[in-house]
């Protein structure tokens, strides 16, 4: 049988990849309130793999809680590892249910690691079937490199992150290490593992091991050589001794029936599609269709609303489902010409950031864009370093170096091209119906508090404030005799925030008409922009050191900022500090409609999650309070004008509403529509809603 035919076995670390996928992804956590993103980032590596090497067989493996023979061994064994936090290993369990869903069996033994379970299970099928079936150990780790052979038994790992993915076969394994894979138990003899605590030889590191190993080919003729210095020769028995601590057990006795592992006979479908679900995973209960599992569609889900906001959200079903069958006319000619001119773009920005490095690179390389920026030109400043050591060459840290070299901006410039062009200008004419028209997918419960999302395209996050962003806006445009009409809510958050918070202040600034950044600026003496920063910072939690930033002072100003701003805005200073106290006892928080968000984060025992689930606890009310109020209006309009083929509601994004109205309409239409949305719920405060009209979505006229 060839290799092209050979059947393929998988054998998964589970706790490696668990542990990887936890560390590397941001915290996320299910409807529920468990904490899921270890299990989202091995669900996924688990899709992208059965998707890229589509193996006939899979097999998992996990340790058990306890010590094995190595701590029996050796009692320092692993023991300057810092113990993960509770929430990593509350996921092992949903983990073993996805892989259940799977069809994949597990293999777990008292005493021993899953790289022995993987170990023995490999050489069993190598032995056994070595014509026959190529085994693939998917880990998130490198200690079972030593494993692999040839071509017959490989390793998918990652690299940085943790989806970017590698597949080590032995002659991987020797470009990068310089030594064959059965060799690194001899190379870990000597130098050591300081992850695991395996000692090695003291003052021997990589390069030195490399080269010893290297020359002598084993850890036994390194120590035959007369030639080898004292300081190494005299701690043989610590360099055998970490060998043996290093080398993986492959002869475990454990029961091994291939035909268990035939997964696809085993799978349910609906039972992934359930737990996927459950977890908040829309977006793997789609990429479900993208492997091949031996089975029917994905079934369709019935849309289910909490009994607090069903009179919100049921009326608003065929609002969406009208909109979405209307859709909005795109200028494709248009999106073209304005695709070669950000091409153009981008070449000459190329070229000029070429130009400042004085060398061509990779721009969209981390290490080469770290090296000329912080090694060949030197440029200064406090950045965060990447878990590679490696300084960060991430947005928010470029952020930070603005001003000290021309190419930041550059660069920051540069990406903002690329992700318009890759994200929008190329792939919007593809998704042009028949008709003319881009037809989005409206999802109601897609963000936990209460905003629409969109796929197919995601309108939510066209960008309007760049000047390439506006140029994209201009491709939306009006049917002939039609124009587009925007109602867009003013300052709709902060509105929020004066009537449920009931700061005077606010309150008062709102009801005289007066512009609240202006008032802000005015009581605190400041700049009108530095004042928006705090008026929105301050509800998103962003501390001193974050205001200093954005409203370019020192972080000692910006301290006083805050503190000022609380002074003036006590109702303000109140509102958060209740909210968070209620959310710590509660555990969730409500929309002035009473749409519920848990907020199990708040009582988290990691810091890092705890101070998020209080930003979510104090911004949620206002946020989920102005989205309840758009599909409430969004349901009084239709209710108007339903059946209306010459005023249609095509889009929704944030506190917007686009419309196209017969042109002959529009003097007449909009004073109605306004009125309608800012008079669907009574405030303390007055609701404003600013409308515009154009030919286009972004070449409008205030009305």
């Amino acid at each position: 049988m060839s290799a092209k035919t050979r059947e393929k076995l998988v054998l998964i670390d589970g706790n490696a990849l668990v542990h990887r996928a936890f560390h590397a992804l941001p915290p996320l956590t299910s409807p529920s309130g468990k904490v899921t993103n270890g299990v989202f980032g091995f669900s996924s590596i688990l899709i992208k793999m059965i998707r890229e090497i589509k193996p006939e067989y899979i097999i998992a493996t996990f340790d058990l809680a306890g010590p094995t023979f190595r701590h029996e061994q050796f009692e320092q064994y692993k023991s300057k590892r810092v113990k993960a936090p509770q929430e990593l290993y509350d996921q092992i369990p949903l983990v073993k249910r996805v892989l259940d869903g799977f069809g994949i069996p597990i293999f777990e033994k008292q005493g021993y690691e899953a790289d022995d379970l993987i170990g023995t299970l490999a050489t069993k099928c190598h032995n056994e079937n070595s014509k026959q079936i190529k085994v693939i150990i998917a880990t998130g780790d490198m200690d079972t490199l030593q494993l692999v052979d040839d071509d017959n038994i490989v390793v998918f790992t990652m690299r940085k992150g943790f989806n970017d993915t590698i597949l080590y076969d032995e002659k991987a394994v020797i470009e990068r290490y310089g030594l064959r894979p059965n060799q690194l138990v001899d190379y870990r003899g000597l130098k050591g593992d300081p992850s695991d605590n395996i000692p090695g030889v003291p003052g021997v590191g990589e390069k030195t091991a490399t080269k010893l190993i290297q020359e002598h080919g084993t850890l036994e003729k390194v120590f035959e050589s007369k030639d080898l210095p004292e300081k190494i020769a005299k701690h043989k028995d610590q360099a055998f001794f970490s060998k043996q601590l290093s080398q993986i057990v492959c002869d475990l006795d454990i029961e091994f029936d291939l035909k268990k592992a035939k997964w696809r006979g085993h799978v349910d479908v609906k039972n992934l599609e359930e737990l996927f679900t459950e977890f908040g995973f829309k977006s793997l209960v789609k990429r479900l269709h993208e492997i091949d599992l031996a089975v029917g569609p994905i079934s369709e889900q019935p849309m289910l609303f909490d009994e607090s906001v069903r009179t919100i959200e049921e009326p608003l079903t065929p609002v969406l489902r009208a909109m979405e069958k209307w859709g909005i006319k795109v200028d494709v000619p248009m999106l073209k010409k304005l695709l070669e001119k950000t091409n153009k773009e981008i070449s000459e920005l190329e070229k000029e950031i070429y130009r400042q490095a004085g060398t061509q690179f990779n721009i969209n390389s981390p290490s080469q864009l770290g090296d000329i920026l912080y090694d060949k030109l030197g440029i200064l400043g406090k950045v965060r370093k990447t878990k590679g050591g490696a300084r960060s060459t991430a947005a928010p840290e470029l952020e930070k170096l603005r001003g000290e070299h021309v190419i930041i901006d550059m660069i920051l410039q540069y990406r903002e091209l690329q992700k318009l062009k890759n994200t929008y200008i190329e792939p919007f004419p593809s998704l042009v119906g028949p008709d003319g028209r881009i037809h989005t997918t409206y999802d109601q419960m897609g963000a936990a508090t209460g905003r629409l999302s969109s796929k197919d395209p995601n309108l939510q996050n066209i960008p309007i404030r760049t000047p390439l962003g506006q140029e994209f806006r201009k491709a939306f445009i009006a049917e002939e005799g039609f124009e587009l009409v925007s109602c867009d809510y003013s300052q709709i958050e902060l509105r929020m925030v004066a009537h449920i918070a009931q700061d005077k202040k606010m309150i008062e600034a709102f009801r005289a008409g007066a512009d609240i950044h202006e008032r802000t600026a005015e009581l605190l003496h400041i700049t009108r922009r530095q004042a928006k920063v705090l008026n929105f910072g301050v509800l998103y939690g962003m501390g001193s050191l974050g205001v200093a930033r954005a409203a370019g002072v020192s972080r000692e100003e910006g301290k006083q900022f805050i503190e000022r701003y609380f002074a003036e805005f006590t109702g303000v200073a109140r509102y958060i500090e209740e909210t968070k106290k209620q959310a710590h006892e509660k555990g969730y928080v409500e929309t002035l409609f009473g749409r519920r968000r848990e907020i199990p984060e708040i009582k988290s025992t990691m810091p890092q999650l705890q101070a998020m689930g209080e930003r979510m606890a104090v911004n949620m009310p206002l946020q989920g309070t102005a989205a309840d109020l758009i599909k409430m209006a969004m349901v009084k309009v239709y209710e108007e004008i339903k059946g209306n083929n010459e005023v249609r509601m095509l889009l929704q994004v944030h506190d917007e509403l686009v419309f196209e109205i017969k042109k002959d309409l529009v003097a007449s239409v909009a004073p109605k529509l306004k009125s309608t949305m800012e008079t669907v719920h009574k405030f303390d405060v007055p609701i404003v809603v600013d409308v515009k009209a154009g030919k286009n979505w972004q070449e409008m006229e205030k009305i």
